[in-house]
């Protein structure tokens, strides 16, 4: 019996849920139904029809599902939409640091978007001797009766001494009310901010919990033991568990998965991701395979969460077209499943169309298009139409239902098309090109690559409007329900620490692999980067492992796709590529790139670098990088000697290279930290295990 992998992703309009072979991510099967918002058991209820008919038309034995996971849109519409539990607020402190405390944790009212609002209400309690329960249990209860439905715990440098915020979750746990604490959500320092991202939390929590409990109770009828999982706004998973207890990573979880899949399943490395949806589309950058990220705001206020930097556009395959007068006005951003309108394209349009301006909803503008038939039949015309139109494969019946559009316009209808997906690159060229820039990306290496439903009819003409080159990800409509299926659990720990030793980072790297066991990982499959933030005085920990062993990373590439895997993510001939190092199931493969420079008086010349595994995912991509291997009883010196001589001095001290080692099938990323000392207490840390005799390759980034 094949092992199976599940991917179901909530998107705004549809909810796709995939199956895939676990041994090598083939598409076994595919369904989607409508994403279900406004039934009564919200998102939910879509979750589990589609699992159903899942299971049943791909005709697959729930046994034989050992990994199950699912996007959700619920903790982000609830900000939107300010369909949150209004938080009673339990602030603490003792002496000087408490008065200052009952202020910073009276954070009021907060806007979560126009016209929405998150209600608080606040109450003290002077920690100069350990609180009892009656003192918190009347707090609680005065809370409730000012109309707080749940709680949260938070006290200055609550992050050093949690247990009077644990009292309070124990009581309120005995009330039966639910509760968060500020040390569960962030340990940062900053107590305005630590309770803020806390009341967020806790808003969601229960209606959260609800869906979550639903969804888990309706996976285990299904015969499914596999533990569930769900989808983080950082690309990783965690347990259902995990995301009872904090919500709000899961904000933004939806574009996250088209993340992971074109990390893992695209093998993305170093590009633009553009996934097209029908109504909106989201744009990520990756560099050396990795996503960007940013700190999250809500209503302009920053929170202690970080999320992929994924910026939406509202322009898709299925945008309406605007019109003011004879010209394109926009494209976007209402479309068609929005306004309850099908497709031209996908439609029988009857004879004799006819344009007509509307209004897609009150308030909107009426400067909105549709075609009506003779026949009564009314439909969208879309940049999806449009594309068939200008790519010379539209039907008769679709050329009668455009050409009233390209009449208005006073062009021929191919050349009325083109200037419609004209109109909507021109929306997302400039997003990609500030992306670009604020990266300082040269777009001559970067590749453009579309995920999602609409990306067949945008991609080609966005890629001509750039002068870039594209492709399309393999299943590219359900893209982001095949990055839910197959993403690594993920689990983040930040600690604020003044000049952190070397025993600190192995405190908080412990601490980061604990809680990605926590959140469902299995120890033997855990990576961790460790990076220090001197600025912000911030050491952050990611762990990164799977559900299982990675038997599915079981099928391997012969030496020939390696190559051909590793040419395309350099963006050179595999010819020209030399494999210089490989162990564990990791290889290496560097090129040789030249660059004019000013006037063409010199060249500089680079080696880019791409790792990969036998399974063909690129795990790193360097632009210049030098390999040695060595072995791990030599490390520390060889370690020592690349630092001696790679380390730059200037007026803010020392600079170090990043450092990467290979080693036993697991990348160790030493690139985050800042002296020397660190980086050979870090490896040494990480290769303790290892035979001494056996050889690890160390990667020095120079750019």
């Amino acid at each position: 019996m094949s092992e199976i992998r599940v991917g179901i992703d909530v998107g705004g309009t549809f909810t796709h849920a995939v199956a895939l072979d676990a041994a090598g991510h083939n598409l076994l099967a595919q369904v989607r139904v409508p994403t279900t918002h406004r039934a009564a058991q919200g998102v939910a209820h879509g979750i589990v029809e589609a699992l159903e008919r899942l299971l049943q038309e791909g005709n697959i034995d729930p046994s034989g599902v050992r990994f199950i996971a699912h996007s959700t849109t619920q903790a982000t519409n609830a900000l939107l939409e300010g369909d949150v539990a209004p938080v009673g607020i339990i602030g603490m402190g003792a002496g000087m640091e408490g008065r200052r405390a009952r202020g910073e944790t009276s954070i009021g009212d907060i806007e979560l978007s126009p016209g929405r609002w998150l209600k608080t209400y606040h109450r003290f309690i002077d920690t100069s001797g350990l609180p009892d329960g009656k003192t918190i249990e009347r707090e609680i209860s005065a809370l409730l009766d000012e109309g707080a439905r749940v709680i949260v715990a938070c006290q200055a440098f609550g992050v050093d001494d949690p247990t009077a915020e644990r009292l309070v979750l124990e009581t309120a746990s005995a009330m039966g009310v639910p509760a968060t604490a500020g040390h569960e959500v962030s340990q940062l320092y900053g107590l305005r901010m630590r309770t803020r991202t806390s009341v967020i939390n806790a808003s969601m929590l229960p209606k959260m919990v609800e869906t979550a409990r639903m969804t888990e109770r309706s996976v285990r009828d299904a015969g499914i033991t596999a533990p569930l999982m769900v989808m983080r706004s950082d690309g990783g998973v965690m347990s259902i568990d995990e995301m009872m207890r904090r919500p709000i990573l899961t904000i933004l979880s939806g574009p996250a998965a088209g993340v992971a899949a074109a990390l893992i399943y695209a093998r993305v490395s170093y590009g633009i991701f553009v996934e097209v949806g029908g109504t909106s589309t989201d744009i990520s950058v990756i560099t050396d395979g990795r996503p960007q990220v940013k700190p999250a705001e809500i209503g302009g206020h920053r929170l202690y969460l970080e999320t992929l930097d994924v910026r939406t556009v509202g322009l898709a395959g299925g945008s309406l077209i605007r019109l003011s007068g004879t010209k394109i006005a926009d494209v976007g951003p209402r479309s068609a499943h929005i306004a309850g309108l099908p497709y031209a394209s996908f439609s029988q349009p009857g004879t004799g169309c006819k344009l007509e301006m509307f209004a897609p909803f009150d308030g909107d503008p009426g400067d909105y298009v549709r075609v009506v038939a003779d026949d009564g039949g009314t439909m969208a015309l879309t940049p999806t139409c449009a594309d068939r139109i200008a790519g010379g494969r539209g039907t008769e019946g679709l050329k009668d239902a455009w050409r009233p559009l390209a009449k208005r316009l006073g062009l021929e209808p191919d050349k009325a098309a083109r200037a419609v997906l004209k109109a909507g690159c021109a929306k997302l060229a400039p997003v990609i090109e500030k992306m670009m820039a604020e990266r300082r990306l040269d777009k001559k290496e970067l590749v453009l690559v579309g995920g999602g439903g609409g990306a067949e009819a945008i991609l080609p003409w966005l890629a001509e409007e750039m002068d870039m080159e594209y492709r399309l990800a393999d299943n590219a409509p359900v893209i982001s329900a095949i990055g839910v299926a197959i993403a690594m659990v993920r689990d983040v720990i930040e600690r604020n620490v003044v000049n952190p030793g070397p025993e600190d980072l192995q405190r908080i790297r412990r601490e980061a692999e604990a809680a990605a066991v926590k959140s469902g990982a299995l120890p033997q499959t855990i990576e961790v980067r460790v990076e220090v933030d001197q600025q912000r005085q911030l050491v952050r920990a990611v762990a990164t492992g799977t559900t299982e062993m990675r038997s599915d990373m079981d099928r391997t590439l012969d030496e020939t796709g390696l190559r051909e895997t590793a040419a395309v993510s350099l963006a050179l001939p595999a010819g020209h590529l030399e494999q210089v190092g490989g162990n564990g199931g990791l290889t290496a493969f560097t090129g040789r790139r030249e660059k004019s420079g000013l006037l063409g008086l010199f060249r500089k010349v680079t080696r880019p670098l791409c790792l990969i595994d036998g399974g063909g995912i690129v795990r790193l991509r360097r632009s210049d990088a030098d390999v040695t291997v060595a072995r791990v009883g030599e490390l520390d010196e060889t370690l020592a000697g690349i630092l001696d001589r790679e380390t730059r001095y200037g007026d803010a001290g020392a600079s170090l290279p990043a450092i990467f080692i290979a080693a036993g099938g697991r990348l160790i990323d030493l690139s985050g930290l800042l002296t020397a000392e660190q980086v050979r207490v870090m490896a040494d840390d990480e290769t303790s295990g290892l035979d001494p005799s056996s050889e690890v390759m160390l990667i020095t980034g120079k750019g």
